[in-house]
Formats: C-alpha cells, sequence, structure tokens
C-alpha cells in the first residue's frame, strides 16, 4: 500500500491522505470540504511527507524538529522568482546575491556554510557560490529543516538545511503550462512545462520538460541578465514495483557589468548610509562580468521489494564553469566628493561531482508497534580547480557624477588567460541510520545517527612554499545524530523535543580551503536543544507551529589572544531563538500566512586581530545576523474570478562587522498583486514589489552596502491546459 495527497486547481480541499492499493483495487476518496476558490493545498502542509525532515518518508508533524516545505502553489501565488525568493517561507532565512558570495543564507544565528544548500538532496560543499539563486520555474518546492542537522545531510548545517526540490516526471496525469511575463527594467520571462504520458501498458513511460528564459536590464545602471534554466526528466515504470528516472538539468546565466554593492559614505561608523540620490550607480568597469553553466545528472532507481520495503539508488553528476572579470571595491575618499576603485579580480572555477546514494526503507513492527527503519551509503567525490588572479591596488578615483567606467584589461597588470591556483579533492563516504518507533498509542521516537569519512587532498598549482606545499591533506571522521520525542496531545496538535548534532569544516568549505585553513584544525562541532509544538485549529481552517531552540557551535578559528599572527580552535558561539509559522482561513474567501523568528545570536569566545593585537568579541553577534525577521501574506478572493493578495515583510538592523560598531537599518517591504481568471486554468497577474520604493541593504560590507531591489510592476499570464 502506498499514501499519495489529492491536489485540486480550483477550489482549496482539506482532505485526509488517500490510500490505494497497487493492484486494482477499488479506490476510495474521502469526503471533501470546499472551502474556496484559489488553487492548493495552502498552509504549512504538516501531514505531506517531507523528505528534507527524515529519510523515513514522515511527514513534518511526524518530526522532532522545524520543518518548513514551500510547495509549487506558494511559490506562484507568491510571485517567487527564484530560489532567494522563495525563502521567505521559512521561518527566520534571510538571503542575498552579492556576485561574490551570491548563495547567502543567514538562518538561526548563523550565515553561509553554516547553513547547508542542496539541490534535491545533494550537497555540493560550495554553498555561498554554487547556491547562487536560480529562476524558479524547474523547481516543484523547498524543503528545511532548522538547526543542526549534519546526521542527514552531512558535514556542515549547523543553522539548518535547505534542499531545492526540482520537477520531476508525474506518471499520474498529463498537462501542459506556460507563462509569460514583463515589468520593470525590461525584465521579461517565457516559460512552458510540459508532462505527457507517452504509453500505456505493462511498461508505462512519463516524460517532463520545463524550460524558461529569463532577461532584464536590471535596476543598476550598466547591468544586463540572461538566463535561461531547464529541466528533463524520463520515468519508466517497468512494473508495479520498480521504476525508474532518468533527470536533466541545465543552467546558463550571464550578467553583464554586475553590481557589487554601494560605497558608504564618510566617515563610516554607527549606522551606515549611502548617497541615496546615488541609489542605482554601477562602479564596475564596462566589461564586467559573471557567467555560469551547470550541469546535472542524476538516475534515480527505486525497487519495492515487498509492501513493506523499498530500495532506492541514486546516482548523480554536477559539472559546472564559472567565470569572474570585475572591479570589486568602491570607497569614498574622506570629503565624499569621490569614489576609489580597486580589487580587480579574475577568476574562474571548473568543479564536478559525482556520487551515488544506496538508501534501504523498511517498515515493520516491534513488540507490535510500528517502527520504520532507514539505512543508507552515500559517496561523492567532488573536485574544484580554481584560478584567481588578483590585484588589489587603487584602479582610479572617479567622480561618481561623470565618470567613465573604462574596461577590465585597462587595468594595469591585469593580463587575459587563466592559471591555476591549486585543486581541491573531496572524498566522502557516509553511512547513515534512521528510526521511528511507535512507543504508544501517542508517543514515538526518532533517531539517527550518521558517521561521514571525509578526505581532503589539495593540490598546488603554483610555486609551492613552506605555507603552502605542493600537496597536502587532511581527514576527517565526524559522527552526528539526533534523538527526538514527539507527544501526540490530541489528533490535532503535538508537543516535540530534540536533541542533534552537526560538524562543519573549520574552513567553512573544504572544496576552497587553503594549507592553512585545514593544518592543525579538525571540525567544528555543533549541538541543539529544541522543543516545539505542530497543531491544527479552528475544526482544520488553521495551522501553527512553534519552535523554541539553543544552539551552541564549538571550536571556531579565533586569534589567540597572546600571540595575534596565530589562531586557535577554541571559539564558540551561541544562538537561543523562537519561530512560529501559522496558516488561516479567516473567512471562505480570506487565506492569511504568515511567520516570524526572533534569535539572539554571539560569540561566547572570539577573538580579531586588530592592529597586530588580538582584540575579544565575546558578547557580540555575528555581521548580517537579524534578531527579527517576519512575513505576512493575505489572500482575498473578491469575485469568482477575482483576487486580491498583499504582503509584508521585515528585517531587523543587522551588523556589518565583529566589533558591532557598523550596522544597517532595519527595513520592511510591502507588495500586492492583483489576479483575473481569463478562463478555466489561466490567470493574469499585475503585481508590486517594494511598493514604497523602500531603500534597503540586503548584505552589510564593511564599506559598502549591497542593496535591495526598488519598486517595480509586472504582469503576468499563465495558464495550464
Amino acid at each position: 500500500m502506498k499514501s499519495f495527497f489529492l491536489r485540486s486547481t480550483g477550489a482549496l480541499l482539506l482532505c485526509a491522505p488517500v490510500t490505494y492499493a497497487l493492484a486494482e483495487d477499488a479506490l476510495e476518496l474521502p469526503a471533501l470540504e470546499v472551502l474556496g476558490n484559489r488553487q492548493s493545498p495552502v498552509g504549512l502542509q504538516l501531514d505531506v511527507p517531507a523528505e528534507t525532515g527524515s529519510r523515513l518518508d514522515i511527514t513534518p508533524r511526524q518530526t522532532p524538529a522545524s520543518v518548513s516545505v514551500v510547495n509549487r502553489e506558494q511559490i506562484s501565488a507568491r510571485g517567487a522568482e527564484n530560489t532567494q525568493d522563495i525563502l521567505a517561507g521559512i521561518p527566520g532565512v534571510t538571503a542575498a546575491a552579492p556576485p561574490g558570495s551570491a548563495g547567502f543564507v543567514s538562518w538561526r544565528g548563523f550565515t553561509s556554510s553554516q547553513v547547508t544548500q542542496m539541490f534535491n538532496g545533494i550537497t555540493l560543499q560550495y554553498d555561498a557560490i554554487a547556491a547562487r539563486p536560480v529562476d524558479s520555474w524547474i523547481y516543484d518546492r523547498v524543503e528545511a529543516i532548522g538547526g543542526a542537522s549534519s546526521f542527514l545531510n552531512g558535514a556542515g548545517g549547523v543553522g539548518g538545511s535547505i534542499n531545492y526540490i526540482s520537477k520531476l516526471a508525474d506518471p499520474s496525469h498529463s498537462f501542459s503550462e506556460g507563462r509569460i511575463k514583463y515589468g520593470s527594467y525590461d525584465s521579461r520571462e517565457f516559460a512552458l512545462g510540459l508532462n505527457q504520458v507517452l504509453n500505456d501498458g505493462p511498461v508505462r513511460n512519463t516524460l517532463r520538460l520545463d524550460i524558461s528564459q529569463t532577461d532584464s536590464n536590471g535596476y543598476v545602471d550598466r547591468e544586463e541578465r540572461s538566463a535561461f534554466t531547464s529541466a528533463l526528466s524520463l520515468r519508466t515504470d517497468f512494473s508495479e514495483q520498480l521504476s525508474h528516472t532518468l533527470a536533466l538539468e541545465y543552467q546558463n546565466e550571464q550578467v553583464d557589468s554586475p553590481y557589487w554593492g554601494t560605497p558608504v559614505l564618510q566617515p563610516i561608523s554607527g549606522e551606515m548610509t549611502i548617497d541615496e540620490s546615488r541609489r542605482f550607480e554601477n562602479y564596475n568597469v564596462e566589461d564586467g562580468r559573471y557567467e555560469q553553466r551547470v550541469r546535472w545528472l542524476r538516475s534515480i532507481t527505486e525497487y519495492w521489494i515487498g509492501d513493506q520495503t523499498r530500495l532506492r539508488n541514486t546516482f548523480y553528476h554536477y559539472n559546472t564553469e564559472r567565470n569572474y572579470r570585475n572591479l570589486e571595491r568602491y570607497t569614498y575618499t574622506a570629503d565624499n566628493s569621490q569614489i576609489s576603485r580597486s580589487a580587480a579580480l579574475l577568476q574562474r572555477h571548473d568543479q564536478e561531482v559525482n556520487g551515488d546514494r544506496v538508501e534501504l526503507l523498511h517498515n515493520r513492527l516491534l513488540f507490535h508497534r510500528k517502527s520504520d527503519w532507514s539505512l543508507g551509503l552515500d559517496y561523492s567525490h567532488n573536485v574544484q580547480t580554481r584560478y584567481p588572479r588578483s590585484i588589489s591596488a587603487v584602479f582610479d578615483v572617479v567622480d561618481p557624477d561623470n565618470f567613465t567606467p573604462g574596461h577590465f584589461y585597462d587595468i594595469p597588470g591585469m593580463t587575459p588567460g587563466h592559471e591555476p591556483q591549486r585543486s581541491n579533492e573531496l572524498n566522502t563516504w557516509a553511512l547513515y541510520l534512521e528510526n521511528r518507533t511507535e512507543l504508544t498509542d501517542r508517543l514515538a521516537l526518532l533517531t539517527g545517527l550518521r558517521h561521514d569519512w571525509i578526505d581532503l587532498q589539495v593540490t598546488n598549482h603554483q610555486t609551492p612554499s613552506a605555507s603552502n606545499p605542493a600537496e597536502f591533506g587532511q581527514t576527517y571522521e565526524p559522527t552526528t545524530g539526533r534523538i527526538g520525542l514527539v507527544y501526540e496531545l490530541t489528533p490535532a496538535a503535538n508537543v516535540y523535543v530534540q536533541y542533534s548534532t552537526a560538524a562543519d569544516p573549520p574552513a567553512g568549505v573544504l572544496t576552497t580551503a587553503s594549507f592553512g585553513q585545514t593544518q592543525d584544525f579538525d571540525l567544528t562541532t555543533g549541538e541543539q536543544w529544541e522543543v516545539g509544538s505542530k497543531l491544527d485549529f479552528l475544526d482544520g481552517r488553521g495551522s501553527a507551529t512553534v519552535a523554541i531552540y539553543q544552539i551552541t557551535r564549538k571550536d571556531l578559528v579565533t586569534n589567540d589572544p597572546n600571540n595575534p599572527g596565530e589562531t586557535l580552535p577554541v571559539g564558540q558561539q551561541t544562538s537561543t531563538g523562537i519561530e512560529v509559522a501559522g496558516s488561516l482561513l479567516v473567512t471562505p474567501k480570506l487565506l492569511a500566512e504568515g511567520n516570524v523568528a526572533w534569535v539572539d545570536a554571539e560569540y561566547d569566545e572570539f577573538n580579531e586581530t586588530i592592529g597586530g593585537a588580538s582584540v575579544s568579541r565575546a558578547g557580540n553577534s555575528p555581521s548580517n545576523v537579524p534578531d527579527k525577521v517576519g512575513n505576512l501574506w493575505l489572500t482575498y478572493d473578491v469575485a469568482p474570478r477575482w483576487q486580491l493578495g498583499l504582503d509584508a515583510r521585515y528585517v531587523a538592523s543587522v551588523y556589518a562587522d565583529a566589533a558591532n560598531t557598523l550596522s544597517t537599518p532595519s527595513y520592511t517591504l510591502f507588495g500586492g498583486f492583483v489576479g483575473y481568471e481569463v478562463a478555466a486554468d489561466t490567470q493574469l497577474t499585475l503585481r508590486g514589489r517594494n511598493l514604497t520604493d523602500e531603500i534597503y541593504a540586503r548584505q552589510a560590507g564593511s564599506t559598502m552596502l549591497y542593496l535591495g531591489a526598488p519598486r517595480t510592476f509586472e504582469v503576468a499570464l499563465q495558464t495550464r491546459f
């Protein structure tokens, strides 16, 4: 027997799981209650299995952890343009895409590589760059689990794990869909999707193709972006027990004269400010460039050995080439009359990841109680070669009101061509085991354990030295796990408690780690305590989750207070917080969804070198970590064919430095849309973002702010047939 969940493209339907036999048994559907004329499913989806919170094919309600899911319908309804826009649906998460760290994410007091980002459950160990925003059309949903989660996904993930899940062939029905969109700054999108059952019979094939082309002139002067994304999958059901899916993805993105940030006015202290009249200025060179080509291949074989046992094998291949050619740092002169441009970088990344994952899921009775088991073996071979050529010196000093951008190879000392710096080869073996056992009718125990064997070998392609030898390596063997209890207060409400651990590289990213970042340092460790509750209320019209947690990360690399030139693995950081998410069908026509998060993150022990002296930052907050984040979405069915929506997002002030002397102001963004159903399954939508034209920083640096988009509008026509 298998369980599935009914979807509808018209009214909101609340229903229990639909269970059917694999043979020719009659299909039994539960009673359906029509609550409103809107796309579904909506809400928190507490009873839809999520693969990111556990490998046991259980639901968020059954998982003793904070598990969030943003599905395809919510992605479309909220107008999320890329993977980072989707993350607003996860309590407490903020994200930004400055080109040098385009996959930046902050969650539960931790940032960058301390939050694992995966594509279809696969980690690339280079999240700050590899998790650059991708146009959202090819993704089915995004799932996330908060806090220490290395026991599921390997090294990293002390602040949480995020999983971007692509669309795959669906054998249940055939359909086609498409969308065209045009908006401010000449932004435009053409997207097409096709899911087709190719044949019936003993062997059944289903093909799915999703493609999108997006282009924009950019809201910053001279920046232009063009991106093509595609996902193709072929599913073959050889029998009721055996299926295979071949999935291919290709992404090609090019950004001309990418925007790196806006310089902060001098003197730089306290709350950082910019010259708002130069909000749209771009100080990069005329021929600045970022481009990326990504190729994914997955081969997924699933075999039901029996009604209670499933075997799944996933082979995966990832290949990418990234190229940068930019002038990246801009600072005002002391009197704010001119801008100094410096930090030229010519960079290329070649990265390839090959791996295989074997998973066995078995359901059985243990002492007459339901007990689910998952056993897995994962191997990954990850190689990256970098080709940097940089000049940190000042290129020129320009008048911001009247300047010529210049060209990259006009920079003295910069010449075309790439020379390799080093190649990092990362081999990882992992063995993991997970179990959920129902101890009583109301109490369930969930446990998990994972052991990783990580081998790093680095080849230096440049002139070797004592501080940078020709070859060096390091091995790590972290063991991480979790134990949690879920107690069912009523069929609609539970409480849970969980303890989990994490481990991550001392350098943050092993695929770029240098000799100095790995020598004599072991993995840092993290642990989390979390308690929470998940419940439905008002006869199922509302649902909510609440999570309270504390995370401690130990063995951070920090400067030696007695020898500022040396570092020690003795630092520590603690985060304590609360996250609340909810969804309520206020009336049959009005839906309210939202989340709010608060975190107190601080260094317990951390030093940095200032002017040759070691200075303690104990008690300070990490940079780019807001203590409060909130989101709200309201959707109202005005008439059978008309729909209105409003949304709001609040992000608190953040510090830009470990000393906590520089900060950015908090900000609130408002958006809205008007939707009209032109025909069945065809919607015309007018959407506005940042309606108050707020000027705000999505990420803060010590001398520059990476500003968010201004007020924009777009019109989109989407259809399904």
